[in-house]
């Protein structure tokens, strides 16, 4: 592997990329860029693909709130590629599989060119299938207008629009990272979900009945109507009771952590704090994981749809059968409350689907949180460096990385490891009872997780504007 690498390092330093900055960024700054970044992503959200046929299937239909991108839109693809790309790396790193020592500057430049030419490869890996398993058609209109029929030309210039616009998600995504505050991802599925919910709260568009699907709306038009809240309303409350309690497990738990004391060796008396939390690796390893069920249920489907339903047959893009409805999550009671509604499924089948469900969150969420930390330089070994290299240490212990390291090592692997099943417990618990607005359960917990982690972020800022000689100390400048 580590001479693959050598013969590709060429070709990863000459990857693409946005110019990161030269020195401080000031907060004014960061917020303008963030907030034009955003502006752009509602702008290509409603560009639609030139081309597509009404009549189009969506693959991710039921992974929108994740995967952040607009069905039929020029971002359909969303951070799909992004993540997936991360996926592979963070196994092979993980697993001591890829040769790189991201603490060197050369090892950081290969990882992140080897991290950008994956994400190229799965942009194109992910908008091929959509074509060539009859999922985006092409509009048989355009084709006789623009190509005389041919409908094969709509169908490449509708993968070029579908490539485009994942090489838009990822530049836009590295502006973020780079320029403005948080990531791109992140900010992604906040503003997804966002317009999930508020469409989930005030929409007065009627659906499924004859009644509005926003929860206020529908709540006034049954009252006004004179209709059964137990027969039309009960699914709503649920979905909004699991909503506020998603909100505040996860503000609370967020505020959940252990101090490790700290003082700085030449300066007495100047103590400090280093916080592990208990969501220590943050929610975005349940991103990985999600995003892992979403590549098997595309591959299920693509195989069904051209006839291989050897893994399991779909109605439309929902598994009904075979190891494919076992591997998919649980969306909403409808789909596993069995004594109250028909899931067209038995008993066993459901339980055996839900306990699939659990053990792959909860297994997939502790091991992602592992590699996750390990990648990211959360670890012991890099959390211990970057505290020597600050001057700090922990009081009573010797001034050694080493034996900081193992100090570390009480507490960060294990509470890495239960945050990582906490979060994916509380994952299928909430794609269980549904949330407002149909973002899913594990969609609202990515974005109160992630808003609070902004909220945390804008605090920093605005007090490293405030005084700038903490800059100089963290070694932001």
């Amino acid at each position: 592997m580590g001479s693959v690498l050598d013969r590709l390092e060429p070709l990863l330093a000459a990857m693409p990329a946005v110019k990161s900055p030269e020195g401080h960024v000031h907060f004014r700054t960061k917020l303008l860029w963030t907030a034009a970044i955003l502006l752009v992503y509602f702008f290509l959200s409603n560009i639609f693909v030139f081309g597509l046929d009404t009549a189009s299937q969506d693959i991710f239909l039921y992974w929108r709130a994740l995967l952040a991108g607009e069905s039929g839109t020029i971002i359909h693809l969303g951070i799909g590629p992004i993540v997936t790309a991360s996926i592979v790396l963070q196994l092979l790193k993980g697993a001591d599989i890829l040769p790189i020592d991201t603490s060197d500057a050369r090892g950081q430049v290969m990882y992140m060119g080897l991290q950008k030419l994956l994400i190229f490869v799965m942009i194109v890996v992910e908008a091929a299938p959509n074509l060539v398993g009859g999922f985006m058609r092409p509009d048989a209109t355009v084709a006789a207008a623009l190509f005389g029929g041919n409908t094969f030309a709509v169908s490449v210039l509708i993968f070029l629009q579908l490539c485009l616009g994942g090489v838009l998600i990822f530049l836009m995504d590295e502006v973020v990272t780079k320029w403005g505050i948080g990531s791109g991802v992140g900010l992604f599925i906040v503003a997804g979900i966002a317009r999930s919910i508020v469409t989930g709260f005030f929409s007065w568009e009627a659906v499924s009945d004859q009644y509005p699907v926003g929860f206020f709306p529908r709540l006034a038009a049954i009252g006004l109507s004179g209709g059964s809240y137990l027969q039309y309303f009960t699914p709503d409350l649920i979905a909004f009771i699991t909503t506020v309690i998603i909100f505040l497990v996860i503000v609370y738990v967020e505020s959940t952590r252990i101090e490790i004391p700290l003082a700085h060796t030449n300066v007495r008396g100047l103590r400090a704090r280093f916080p592990v939390k208990l969501i220590y690796a943050s929610v975005l390893p349940m991103i990985l994981v999600r995003v892992l069920q979403a590549n098997i249920q595309m591959v299920g489907l693509f195989l069904s749809n051209v006839g291989i339903t050897v893994l399991g047959t779909f109605q439309g893009q929902r598994a009904v059968s075979g190891l494919m409805y076992f591997l998919s999550p649980i969306n909403g009671p409808e789909q596993w409350m069995w004594w109250m509604a028909d899931v067209g499924q038995p008993a066993w089948a459901v339980l055996l689907r839900l306990s699939v469900d659990i053990i792959f969150m909860v297994v997939g969420g502790a091991i992602f949180a592992l590699f996750w930390i390990k990648t990211a330089g959360l670890d012991s070994k890099d959390v211990a460096r970057q505290i020597q290299l600050s001057g700090m240490h922990i009081p009573g212990y010797r001034k050694n990385p080493q034996v900081l390291e193992r100090y570390l090592d009480r507490y960060i692997p294990r509470i890495t490891i239960i945050g990582g099943v906490f979060i994916g417990i509380l994952s299928v618990v909430a794609n269980l009872f549904g949330v407002i607005g149909q973002a899913s359960g594990t969609g609202l917990l990515l974005t109160v997780s992630i808003t609070y982690r902004l909220y945390e972020e804008i605090a920093s800022g605005q007090i490293m504007e405030m005084y700038p000689m903490m800059r100089r100390f963290f070694g932001k400048e």
